[in-house]
């Protein structure tokens, strides 16, 4: 039984998965700086016999694996390789030897999963038919997103993969678990970038200025009307501005400018647009019957991720075949976004949650933090997985 074959390559492994997830985690490369974790990743697949490109959206790596009749079909698998700024405070022998990097987004994983289940799959190549696709992303967490621009650049040509999967670390699953969920999973991402223009002076004299502090404040709270009384309630979305600050200023100054920054996600792309549209015109209106001016910038993010509903229902079914139907879960929709989602605006895809938390061990860190961690056990299923849901892909008619 190939999913039994699977299994035992994948514990066979383990401990070169491991050293691979730990190498990985010691050097960390910002996005699209990724120079020697391409270089890793050449060697090892290298090392395996896999044939691959270099060079693709910067540093990226698109590599093939060949089995019996490998025209028949073509699948993909995917992982992100880039890292945070982000300075790690795990006391940990693999703690990252980077001041101010950190693999705090699990990509770390991904990538090693993915070469954990190269090997497996270059070991039975000759057991599946067809040819599987492994692309190494560079900058997932900066926009444009390499996803884009490996597209742009060819990565789902030559050959044409009927469809990909990808996997994202999930700490408030357990390790040895996995979720799944068809449909809209995750949402688009837009970053908002808006300066507040007034008229400084002396803030004992307000009324001989434009207070763009004043302005910014009123704009902020107006524009949680967007949301709160312009979107359907149906349709899932957030405002949230993270940043403020003021060209000069101080306790008795008023400044000439304020500078806003912030992240629009929803669910569903013609909202989207309209909003958009929305948020600058009643930032330029309500700033200019205020008496100053405002210039309002939206940044096109990462669309919404698609989970084609056959194939992620099928893989939700082998998932259960592989693990037992007691480890795999329903996911819910969330605000999150993910460049992936370029590669399920393009072709069917997968893409599913791998469980890495360990409530026992204290290894509860949500991602994006300076003690986000992993349950390494989840390694062995990270890359077993990827390789069983590539061959029963390849399989399916």
């Amino acid at each position: 039984m190939l999913a039994k074959r699977i299994q035992e390559e994948a514990k066979a492994i383990f401990k070169q998965v491991q050293a691979d997830r730990r190498h990985l985690h010691q050097h960390p490369e910002l996005s699209f700086e990724e120079v020697q974790t391409a270089q890793y990743i050449a060697k090892q697949l290298t090392a395996s016999g896999i044939s691959f490109e270099q060079g693709v959206a910067g540093y990226g790596i698109v590599a093939l694996i060949k089995g019996k009749d490998p025209e028949r079909k073509t699948i993909a698998l995917r992982a992100d390789m880039d890292a945070l700024p982000i300075q790690e405070e795990n006391v940990v022998s693999y703690a990252s030897h980077v001041p101010g990097k950190m693999h705090a987004c699990g990509h770390d994983v991904h990538t090693a999963s993915l070469l954990g289940a190269a090997r497996i799959l270059q070991t039975l190549r000759s057991e599946f038919s067809g040819t599987i696709k492994l692309l190494f992303q560079p900058g997932e967490e900066k926009l444009p997103g390499g996803a884009s621009i490996m597209i742009k650049e060819g990565a789902l040509t030559k050959p044409s993969p009927r469809s990909i999967f990808g996997q994202h670390v999930h700490p408030p699953l357990a390790a040895g678990k996995v979720g799944f969920r068809p449909g809209k999973y995750m949402a688009s991402a837009d970053e908002i970038y808006v300066s507040v223009h007034g008229k400084g002076g002396h803030g004992a004299i307000p009324n001989e200025t434009i207070d763009p502090i004043l302005l910014a404040a009123h704009l902020i709270t107006a524009l949680q009307q967007i949301i709160s009384r312009n979107a359907n309630p149906l349709i899932p979305s957030v405002l949230t501005f993270g940043k403020i600050n003021s060209t000069g200023g101080a306790t008795n100054i008023i400044p000439e400018e304020v500078k806003i920054q912030g992240t629009f996600r929803t669910m569903n792309e013609a909202w989207r647009k309209e909003a958009h549209q929305r948020m600058k015109k009643m930032a330029e209106e309500l700033v200019s019957a205020m008496g100053g001016h405002c210039d309002f910038e939206v940044v096109v993010g990462y669309p919404t991720l698609y989970n084609d509903e056959v194939l992620t229902n099928n893989a939700r079914k082998w998932a259960e075949a592989y693990l037992g139907a007691e480890n795999v879960v329903d996911l819910p929709m969330r605000l999150s976004a993910e460049d992936f989602a370029y590669y399920s605006q393009e072709i069917p895809a997968c893409f599913y949650r791998l469980g890495t938390g360990n409530i026992e061990r204290g290894i509860t860190s949500s991602v994006h933090t300076p003690t986000f961690d992993i349950d390494e056990s989840a390694l062995e299923i990270g890359a077993g997985l990827m390789a069983w849901l590539a061959v029963c892909s390849l399989a399916e008619e």
